[in-house]
């Protein structure tokens, strides 16, 4: 099921007729061998409560589920409680799925919808051999259906619901690890834009395809989820957008951030960034790793097809709209290159974190890695692998991302040596040196422990 968002979180509930196994949360039916129909009702933002329970009636009366009855009720006036009485009503003998997307969108339209909820389950549909999917893409309310003080704690298993990972992403579309790499970082591993690329089209292609249409998903999925969760330009919005920006710092943020009356205070600024990094997850915070606190910390947008949208897909859109695709194909020329440097650089640490931790670095107890810089950016290393972070207590390696069309040359490799002894912790004598590259190096094996390309990144989220 494609997702508009980067990510959705789910709460699974079984019935009573479903046993669990362990600590699994997929049903114990077997899904492959009976054929079960769901209904699926995605909620209306902003819509009201009668709206969506007559909409939901609507998508009930056409499922499977009512097959051969008479239709059920369109004009049910209790809300909640009385569509939650038709389903149970409606619900056959036989296994069920129910899926209700968009959750939080539901519980904003109606204060008793929660406990309405609860209630249906625990008196209408727990005994019966029904699944009922509870999605939204707003984490923290999702993980707070479940939570102690709320109507269906103990009632629900929770699952992250993530996008595909390079590796399937490469799977998917049929491409080799670079072109994998430059798919996943346009695409953000969403089903809803990957589904619209040709088997096997190289990136570049694609995306000078896409230049023609406006509508395209490369644009349309990050679009409806910026305009989802922050549906009107309120000051999360602008806070968004200037990250976008690569405004990265605290400080750049509330300057550009603000409004017509000056930047935005930092007993604002900062309780916000929490939360859309916390709780919204729509932000992903960088801190410069070491074994010495650093500062500043980085902002940026945690999904990189949105990532890509706002500075670059976006300017394209909307050439496209106005009937000057070579113009929007200009753009991307432009910044294509630049953007993509950037882009590459959480995903490699993402690669090497993940070898780090099966153990198939150079250095066996590497368990974090991250970038380090200071104040002024000079230098500023890619790539710092250690044992913890926030602040380490050793530093294994530094290490550089060179994500262009030339090689990563002896020039390079000595810009490393020479920036890696700024980073506390540093030890040029026990600490090592990592090179990724592109498109290769012209240095000796022995000048760095570790040097890889993109089929080595791309092996770390391959399994079997």
């Amino acid at each position: 099921m494609s997702t508009p968002g980067p990510r959705r979180q789910s709460a699974l509930r079984r019935s009573e007729g479903q046993r669990k196994r362990g600590t699994s949360t997929a049903p114990s039916m077997h899904v492959g061998a009976i054929y079960v129909d769901p209904i699926y009702f995605a909620a209306t933002k902003g819509a009201s409560s009668v709206e969506s329970t007559t909409a939901f009636l609507a998508e009930l009366a056409d499922s499977s589920l009512a097959a051969g009855q008479v239709g059920p009720p369109t004009g049910v006036t209790g809300g909640w409680p009385d569509a939650f009485r038709v389903l149970g009503a409606t619900l056959p003998d036989t296994p069920a799925v129910v899926v209700l997307d968009e959750l939080p969108w539901l519980a904003e339209q109606d204060e008793v919808f929660d406990g309405a909820l609860q209630t249906a389950w625990d008196r209408l549909w727990s005994r019966r051999p029904v699944l009922l999917v509870l999605l939204g893409s707003d984490l923290h309310m999702m993980e707070r259906l479940t939570a102690y003080d709320r109507p269906f704690y103990g009632r629900a298993d929770n699952l992250v619901l993530g996008p595909l990972n390079p590796a399937e992403t490469g799977r998917a579309l049929g491409l080799d690890a670079a072109d994998a790499i430059d798919a996943h970082l346009v695409t953000g591993g969403l089903p809803g834009i990957i589904r619209s690329w040709p088997h096997a089209m190289p990136p570049a292609d694609f995306l000078r395809r896409e230049c023609d249409d406006p509508a395209a998903p490369l644009f349309g999925v990050p679009e409806s989820s910026l305009l989802a969760e922050f549906p009107s330009p309120d000051q999360a919005h602008r806070v968004v957008e200037s990250i976008g920006g690569d405004n990265r710092t605290h400080a750049n943020i509330a300057a550009t951030a603000g409004s017509n009356q000056g930047h935005i205070p930092s007993g604002t600024l900062s309780p916000l960034l929490r939360r859309l990094t916390q709780e919204k997850r729509v932000l992903a915070v960088d801190h410069p790793l070491s074994t010495k606190p650093g500062k500043p910390a980085l902002y940026r947008i945690a999904d990189s097809s949105l990532r890509f949208y706002l500075p670059i897909g976006r300017a394209i859109q909307e050439q496209a709209r106005r009937g000057r695709p070579h113009i929007g194909a200009r753009v991307l020329q432009r910044q294509w290159t630049s953007w993509r440097g950037r882009a590459v650089e959480p995903l490699i640490r993402e690669a090497l974190e993940l070898a780090g931790q099966a153990g198939e670095l150079p250095w066996p107890d590497t368990a974090t890695v991250g970038g380090w810089w200071n104040r002024q950016h000079n230098p500023e290393i890619d790539l710092v692998g250690a044992d913890h972070s926030p602040v380490a207590g050793r530093i294994d390696f530094a290490g550089s991302i060179k994500w262009i069309g030339s090689t990563f040359d002896r020039h390079d490799l000595e810009t490393l040596r020479h920036s890696a002894n700024h980073i506390p912790g540093y030890e040029p004598a026990r600490s090592g040196l990592a090179v990724v590259s592109l498109s290769g190096t012209d240095i000796d094996t022995d000048d760095a422990n570790l040097i890889w390309g993109p089929q080595e990144i791309m092996d770390c989220w391959k399994t079997g």
